[in-house]
């Protein structure tokens, strides 16, 4: 689940979506925790998938330490990627703000992490 001070906003043409704060975030705030909602899919079932599914889960969707895909319920699938990212993904299903995010920063992960 998606923190609750946040909101998805259109970024630009080049990104398109995106999560941003509608509050001040602090550093070391849980940002996202996986819940009962979001499903996983393995390697196997989205190979079984039509390609219209496909094209969605790899889109929308990260892959767990196990390989398998997490597609989020709610407004946590729009979380883009940076290099310089303000989230980091942790080993234990949620993520944490790993500096102060502003009202109106776009939350961030480095999904190569």
């Amino acid at each position: 689940m998606i923190h609750p001070k946040t909101e998805l906003r259109f970024i630009n043409d080049e990104i398109g979506y995106g999560v941003v704060a509608t509050d001040f975030i602090p550093k070391g705030t849980i940002t996202w925790v996986l819940d009962k909602f979001d499903r996983e899919f393995t390697p196997d079932q989205m190979q079984s998938f039509e390609d219209t599914y496909k094209d969605i889960l790899e889109v929308y969707s990260y892959r767990n330490g196990n390989g398998n895909y997490i597609l989020c319920w709610d407004n946590g699938r729009f979380v883009n990627h940076s290099f310089n990212s303000n989230c980091f993904t942790t080993p234990y299903d949620f993520e944490i703000a790993i500096r102060d995010i502003q009202p109106g920063e776009q939350l961030t992960d480095d999904c190569g992490t």
